[in-house]
This record gives structure tokens, C-alpha cells and sequence, in this order.
């Protein structure tokens, strides 16, 4: 792949994405489809990137920008939902998935079917969640979905790491996968904390927002690289950065230094552009790569393009049912454990006494809005569970597959994982991705009282930061920033509110700086 086609994606997907977005349609499912009408066109020329080399440009970028703009008290709050979604479901997708693909393709083997079934099992909740306001979702549903997709992602890559490994013969039992798996989280999380506190040091000390933005930069690539040279995962070493290091510059006054506000604004700006044209791309190079695995299942007997259609097909709805059927199994068992846990107590004065004494140490010294939440709502959980469209990770993983083992023979299955990839994921956009807001509306999910909560929430912050204003130049705009920060400690308000002041307060001390001097 040179420059200029490079240079030709990104601007055929500035001027698509346009389009797509006045008219009120995905700009992803968009590109991918031209892409790969454009892939059949005679002398069009196979565009070529190294597996490895694919995911550790597009993923960790992509994942610390999703991450920073998480809530780490509504990602508390729903701790017990997003681990059901992001691992249980994951790797029960993954399961179901991998055992229906060595059915359907059973040439392929159980390892490199196992293989099709971790590529297949994250959805991409990011995508939904960004129109949450315009589809009227409620703010917990919004929480769940942004917290599920930083989970998944790492719990599905890691499975594809443990079945890519089988397929290559670097370990052989499902013991060994598991022990890796504990590995590659807990490394994980240890590389990307040390990381970000290295990076919060740092980054004070170089007293320049350029030289600042540059240097978040490359945390995602250097938290993903770091992990992946010991055999850890990447992803969970990104996403623990990204977390780290969001809730310390905003939130924490230690790291209210002077001109971190220029930081700030300057990444808000910066990361969307960075998120734009990497999924561009990635839908755009997967498209682009259709007529050419169509022609290798054509050329190969065995399972042939009839043969992995179909699969792709009947893999495509199983996705949606099983996403459909495990979140019910998951959120229901939930609900009737809560139901059955009630009439215990009810029954039992003594058992309700202790419930309560339990409930009461567990909950101390926790803040108001960390409190844990119950099990979603019926019309949740439908939403939750229909919201399963896959999206840029089962893009990118598929065309990460590698062409060959650690032994130099070809990976089986290359041609058609990516095959139903693509298929699987247009299938679910235009099924499930074109009809969420209609489901929204029709079950009149209200979300007046979560509208009106949330102005009073800001009424309350705002009389919080004008409560710390003393007048006094950018001094006050600290001081009010810190009392907002105070004030989310203490449990008196939530963190969303509070990150949206502080990014009020940054613009307008910005502005501040930026206007005319009256003479």
C-alpha cells in the first residue's frame, strides 16, 4: 500500500461520510459497501498491510479515545452488567460461534474455528452510543454500552490471541489458554497503570500543550506494545491508561497545573479527527479486500464461496440470537436471584437484618453516585440486547489474521473468516444498526425525570464552581474547577456533570486569553 491510495481512502471517506451524515445514515456501512463494489473494478489493485501491523496502528488509538470519554463512577455503578456483557457474553458468543463455524466449516478445524467465533463476538456499542441523545436512550443504557465495548474488546482479542496461538501450535490445551488468559489481563492492567502514572509525571513537568498532546499520543501505542512484547494484552494495558490518565487530568487538582486546560481542549479536538480517519480507513481497506477473497473461495474446493456464504449467513442471525437470548439469560438470572434474595428476607427478620448490616459495611465509605445499581429493566435489556452490531474490531481482527503459522504453514480459514466478517457485519448494521431507533421509540422509553435530574445536576454545579469565584484571573478558574472535582469526591455530584463544567470552564478561560486587550 503506497501513499497515494492512502491519500485516496481518506478523502473518498471525508466526502462519503458527508454525505452519509446528512442524510442520516451510518457513514461506516457507507464506505465498507462502496469500498467494495470499488474492489471489482478491473485493475484495481490488492491493498496490503501486515496482520500485526493493522492492529497495533488502528486498535489502541481507536480504544484510549472511547475510553476517555467514560464515566469511572456510572462504569462502578454497573460494574456487575458491563462484566456480564463485556466477558461472560464474549466469550459465550465466542463459544457458540466457534462450535456453529466448525459445523458449517468443518475443514477449517476447531482451533481456527475458534478462531472465526472471537472475531465475530464484539459488537461495536461505541457507534450507537455516540447517537445516544439523538436515539433518546436513557442514561444508564448509554453507561452499560459504553462500559461493555472497553471490556469486550480486550476479552474477544485475547480469545483471538489464545485461538490464533492454538492454530499455530504455541499451546495445545485449553488449560494453557485459560493460564494465558489470566496472564495477558493481569500484566495487562499493571502495564497500563505503571504507564499512566509515568505519563501523569511527565506530563506537568513539559509545560507545553503540544508537546503534552504528542506525548498522550503515544500511550496507546506504546501501553499496546509494552503488553504485546511480554505476551500480555494490549488492550486491557490501553484501556487502563486511558482511564487513568482522563480521570486524573480533569478531576484531580494535583494535576491542575498551569495551562492544562490548553491540553484539554486541544486533545477534544484532536482525538475525533484521529477516530474518523482510522475507521475510515479500516472500513474502506476491508471493503477493498472483497473481490480478492472472493476469488480465493472460488479457487479453493474446500470450503469453497457457496459453501462459506452460507455460513456467513447462518452465522450472521445466530449473532443477533445468541447476543439476543445471553443477554436475557444473563440480566433475567440476575433479576431472579434480586427477586428471590427479597422474598427471603421478607421471610426471615433475622436474614433481612443481616442483608441490610452487610449492605451497609459494604457501602461505606463509597460515594452516592458509585453506588451499584440493580439489574436493567426489561425494556433495557431489549435495547441491550438488540444493540449488537459488530463493527471496526471484527474488521480489523479479521484482516489481522496472519497469512501463515509460527511453522510457515498457511493459516487455514484466512479467506473465509474475513469473508463472513465482512458479511457479519453489514448484515448486523443494516439489520439491527438501521433499526435501533425505531425499537427506542417504540417502547417509549421515557427519559423526561433523567432529563430533569440531570438539569438540576448542572444547576447544582454551577452554584458549586460560582461558590469558589473570587474574581481573580485564572486562579478562579482553578478554584472553581476544584471545587467541582471536591464536590465529586464527596458524593455531591456526578462525575458527567462535573467533566462537562470543567470543559465549560476550560473554553471560557481560553477565551479569556484569546480576546483583544482594550486599550
Amino acid at each position: 500500500m503506497n501513499g497515494v491510495q492512502i491519500l485516496l481512502i481518506a478523502a473518498a471517506g471525508i466526502a462519503i461520510s458527508a454525505l452519509a451524515h446528512r442524510r442520516g445514515m451510518q457513514p461506516g456501512l457507507i464506505v465498507v459497501t462502496l469500498a467494495a463494489a470499488v474492489s471489482f473494478v478491473p485493475g484495481m489493485p490488492r491493498l496490503e498491510l501486515e496482520s500485526e501491523l493493522l492492529l497495533a496502528i488502528v486498535v489502541p488509538p481507536l480504544l484510549y479515545s472511547a475510553t476517555r470519554a467514560a464515566s469511572f463512577s456510572g462504569f462502578n455503578q454497573n460494574l456487575r452488567a458491563i462484566i456480564n456483557l463485556g466477558v461472560l457474553l464474549v466469550v459465550l458468543t465466542a463459544g457458540a460461534l466457534g462450535v456453529l463455524s466448525s459445523w458449517l466449516l468443518p475443514s477449517l478445524g476447531l482451533a481456527a474455528a475458534f478462531v472465526i467465533g472471537s472475531v465475530l463476538a464484539p459488537p461495536d456499542t461505541i457507534t450507537t452510543v455516540s447517537h445516544g441523545a439523538e436515539l433518546g436512550l436513557p442514561r444508564r443504557v448509554t453507561t452499560i454500552l459504553t462500559g461493555e465495548s472497553l471490556v469486550n474488546d480486550a476479552t474477544a482479542l485475547t480469545l483471538f490471541s489464545i485461538a490464533v496461538g492454538a492454530v499455530s501450535g504455541d499451546h495445545t490445551s485449553w488449560g494453557g489458554g485459560i493460564r494465558e488468559f489470566f496472564y495477558n489481563a493481569g500484566v495487562g492492567l499493571a502495564i497500563g497503570a505503571g504507564l499512566s502514572a509515568a505519563t501523569l509525571s511527565i506530563r506537568k513537568r513539559l509545560g507545553n500543550s503540544t508537546l503534552e498532546t504528542a506525548l498522550v499520543l503515544l500511550v496507546p501505542f506504546t501501553a499496546f506494545l509494552l503488553a504485546e512484547q511480554v505476551h500480555a494484552s494490549g488492550i486491557l494495558a490501553v484501556v487502563t491508561a486511558a482511564f487513568s490518565i482522563s480521570i486524573n487530568t480533569s478531576m484531580d487538582p494535583r494535576h491542575q497545573y498551569p495551562g492544562a486546560y490548553r491540553t484539554r481542549l486541544q486533545e477534544e479536538a484532536f482525538w475525533p479527527v484521529v477516530d474518523f480517519l482510522l475507521e475510515t480507513f479500516v472500513f474502506a481497506y476491508i471493503g477493498l479486500q472483497l473481490r480478492f477473497v472472493v476469488e480465493e473461495l472460488r479457487a479453493d474446493e474446500d470450503p469453497g464461496l457457496t459453501r462459506t456464504l452460507v455460513a456467513a449467513g447462518v452465522l450472521l442471525l445466530a449473532a443477533i440470537v445468541v447476543r439476543l437470548a445471553a443477554v436475557y439469560l444473563l440480566f433475567g438470572r440476575w433479576r431472579l436471584n434480586e427477586l428471590l434474595n427479597k422474598r427471603r428476607r421478607e421471610a426471615d427478620p433475622v436474614r433481612a437484618r443481616r442483608a441490610e448490616e452487610y449492605r451497609t459495611r459494604r457501602m461505606r465509605g463509597r460515594r452516592r453516585f458509585d453506588t451499584p445499581l440493580g439489574p436493567p429493566t426489561a425494556r433495557e435489556t431489549l435495547v441491550v440486547g438488540w444493540t449488537g452490531m459488530r463493527g471496526i474490531l471484527t474488521l480489523a481482527a479479521a484482516a489481522a489474521i496472519p497469512e501463515t503459522t509460527s511453522d510457515g504453514r498457511l493459516f487455514p480459514g484466512r479467506g473465509p473468516a474475513q469473508a463472513i466478517a465482512l458479511v457479519v457485519t453489514l448484515g448486523t448494521l443494516l439489520i439491527q444498526g438501521t433499526t435501533v431507533r425505531w425499537l427506542v421509540r417504540r417502547l417509549g422509553m421515557d427519559v423526561r425525570a433523567e432529563t430533569e435530574q440531570a438539569a438540576a445536576m448542572r444547576v447544582r454545579g454551577e452554584e458549586i464552581a460560582a461558590g469558589a469565584a473570587t474574581g481573580n484571573a485564572d486562579g478562579d478558574f482553578d478554584r472553581r474547577r476544584n471545587a467541582l472535582s471536591k464536590a465529586v469526591m464527596e458524593g455531591e455530584l456526578d462525575e458527567d456533570t462535573a467533566r462537562n463544567l470543567i470543559a465549560e470552564l476550560d473554553l471560557r478561560q481560553a477565551a479569556q486569553h484569546t480576546m483583544p486587550k482594550m486599550p
